[in-house]
Parts: C-alpha cells; sequence; structure tokens
C-alpha cells in the first residue's frame, strides 16, 4: 500500500536566506547523486509578489540488486514546482518524477516558514540594572523581547507503486520509503553546506 511520511526540521537561519539557498542547493557534497539543475519557467507575478519556478533535475537510478533484474531503471528525470510568497515569508516546494512512474511514484511537498525564536533572557548584569531601575523584567515571550528569525521545514512525502503484481509493488514501496528516509537525513546537511556558505559570503570571511 502507499508509503507516507511527514517530518518538521529546524534550520537556524532566517527564511530569505534559506529561500536563496534551496535555489542553489546543487551541487553539495552531500549530493552526488543529482547530475544536473536546470530552470525551464520563472514568473513572477507583481500584484502578488509570488516568483514561481520550475527546475529540471537529473538524479541516478537506485534500485535494489533483485529491482534490477525485473526492471531497467537508470537515471531518472524530476520535476520541481516552487512558489515563494515574501509577504508571508512561505516558500512551497513540490517534486514528483518524471521517469519510471510506473515503477514508482514520489512525491514531496517542502514547505518553508519563518518561526520567531525568543533570544535568550538578559545578562545577570542586565538584570540587576533593571531591578535597580524599580522596573519588572521582561518576560521571555513579552514584545520587548528580542527575537531572532528562523526557518522551519516541513516535509510530507508519498511513495506509491503502480506495477501490476501486487507480490512486489509493497516491497518497491518500502525500498522507496527507506531510500527517501536515507536522503532526508542527507539533505538537510546538504542546505545547511550552502546556507554556511551564504553567511560566509556574506560577511565577507572565508569558509574554514
Amino acid at each position: 500500500m502507499p508509503q507516507f511520511l511527514s517530518i518538521g526540521t529546524h534550520l537556524p537561519y532566517c527564511w530569505s536566506n534559506c529561500t536563496q539557498a534551496v535555489f542553489n542547493k546543487y551541487p553539495n557534497p552531500f549530493a552526488s547523486h543529482v547530475l544536473s539543475s536546470d530552470v525551464i519557467d520563472r514568473e513572477f507575478d507583481p500584484a502578488t509578489g509570488i516568483l514561481t519556478t520550475t527546475r529540471l533535475f537529473l538524479k541516478k537510478g537506485v534500485l535494489p540488486k533483485w529491482g534490477k533484474s525485473l526492471f531497467n531503471v537508470k537515471d531518472a528525470f524530476i520535476m520541481e514546482q516552487s512558489t515563494v510568497d515574501p509577504r508571508s515569508c512561505t516558500m512551497v516546494t513540490v517534486t514528483r518524477n518524471l521517469s519510471h512512474t510506473k515503477v514508482m511514484l514520489v512525491e514531496e511537498t517542502q514547505t518553508y516558514t519563518c518561526v520567531a525564536i525568543p533570544i535568550p533572557a538578559a545578562t545577570a548584569t542586565e538584570r540587576l540594572k533593571a531591578v535597580a531601575a524599580k522596573s519588572t523584567h521582561p518576560s521571555p515571550l513579552s514584545p520587548a523581547t528580542p527575537f531572532s528569525n528562523h526557518t522551519h521545514l516541513r516535509t510530507d512525502v508519498r511513495i506509491i507503486s503502480n506495477t501490476g503484481w501486487d507480490s512486489i509493488k509493497s516491497r518497491i514501496e518500502g525500498v522507496g520509503m527507506a531510500k527517501f528516509k536515507d536522503n532526508i537525513a542527507r539533505g538537510p546537511k546538504g542546505l545547511l553546506h550552502i546556507l554556511e556558505d551564504l553567511a560566509h559570503a556574506q560577511r565577507g570571511t572565508p569558509r574554514p
């Protein structure tokens, strides 16, 4: 039967940098299976400020040994459609394979949203100054407390095999989910690698 998975990831970087990193994610040391990345369409709506982009990836096909004996699966084309809404600070990407869809269809939706993280409480010295001034120290959730803008990434995936053989359909879907879980563990590492590059570029400092 179809496989489903949802997972949340905290990215300690601002939303604007994360959206920029998504568009510059490949190549990176954690995605050697991605052979190419091309923008095939891009539209900007001046009324809403929304940027819509379609990209095409070429990735290495992966099957277990028993699957290779049944299917001639080599490299696969993957299409990604994304929308960036700067007003709501939301980016959504929907990725699905265009090749080998009868063997397995994988559709992944990733949603990047801005979240405000309270900066840790004031130092002891600042607390003493507040007491001396006979003022109440603001709580961590007070509007007077500074916040740091981070990003929350939600990933939803569904995996469906459309083969006509029920005996191996569930095995193919199981292999697909196991492979996706492996990729989801490495995926944020690649994005964080690009985010670090962006941070060093913005500071004008070389990467160690």
